[in-house]
């Protein structure tokens, strides 16, 4: 499968170097051009490429960048794309601790919805809700019991059967969480976010949050506020205390 992805960060990168080992073709870019990419890029197989490059002749394109950017990307960017493109968010609002406050999206609330809105394409939301470092350490083969599992979220039923099958290549549990006015569940905040738990115990937590944003709105901003500011301080302290 060909995959671009936009973004060489810490899941980016990780991301690359898996679907290359899984025998996928990965294209990688970001906002500095295919130069700075030139030794990652021969590290891990993956293509250097522009970010315009990035989304041509792809199956699958992944967004992973900081909040704040997505609106820095090329206008008209995902216009081209076949309506069989499947295109990923795995982005995280952070408005204190990285991406300031974007009005439009404290409006809405929903992190995903806001980037759908800004591309002007359908996206399905994944990999928001792990770390990078548990993706590279922590698949497991399909049935052990302690399979981590993660949530997807998006609009299009034929989307999340493609992102589905990548999860599983990884060595992880996918679970329709719902559309993407649903992803709320797997922000920063949610009882879900960068917790390290199975199929069983994905979905407990799930079915406790509800369905009404209205309602877990202000309990999940107020711990995503709180986060920020350990991580600020301390961020392996962060990582160390969550309550898996």
């Amino acid at each position: 499968m060909n995959i671009g992805i936009i973004g060489s960060g810490g899941m980016g990168s990780c991301l690359a170097s898996k679907f290359v080992k899984l025998g996928h073709i990965v294209s990688i870019a970001n906002s500095r051009g295919p130069a700075s990419l030139k030794k990652l890029s021969e590290d891990i197989g993956a293509v250097a490429t522009t970010v315009e490059e990035a989304t041509k002749n792809k199956k699958v394109v992944i967004v992973t960048i900081p909040q704040k950017n997505v609106k820095d990307l090329p206008k008209n960017l995902f216009e081209h794309l076949h309506e069989d493109v499947v295109v990923i968010d795995t982005g995280n609002y952070y408005p204190s601790l990285r991406d300031g406050v974007i009005p439009a999206l404290d409006q809405s609330g929903i992190d995903s919805l806001w980037v759908q809105q800004q591309l002007g394409i359908p996206v399905v939301k994944v990999f928001n809700s792990i770390l990078a470092e548990s993706i590279k350490d922590m698949g497991r083969p399909k049935g052990e019991k302690n399979r981590i599992a993660l949530a997807v979220s998006g609009d299009d039923t034929k989307s999340k059967e493609v992102v589905f099958k990548l999860v599983e290549e990884l060595g992880f549990d996918p679970f329709d969480l719902g559309n993407i006015a649903q992803s709320w569940k797997q922000q920063p905040g949610s009882s879900i976010y960068c917790r390290d738990i199975n199929l069983e115990e994905l979905k407990k937590r799930l079915d406790a949050m509800g369905t009404a944003w209205s309602e877990m709105r202000d309990l999940i901003i107020a711990q995503r506020k709180a986060d920020e500011e350990l991580m600020k301080v301390d961020y392996p302290a962060y990582l160390k205390g969550l309550p898996h």
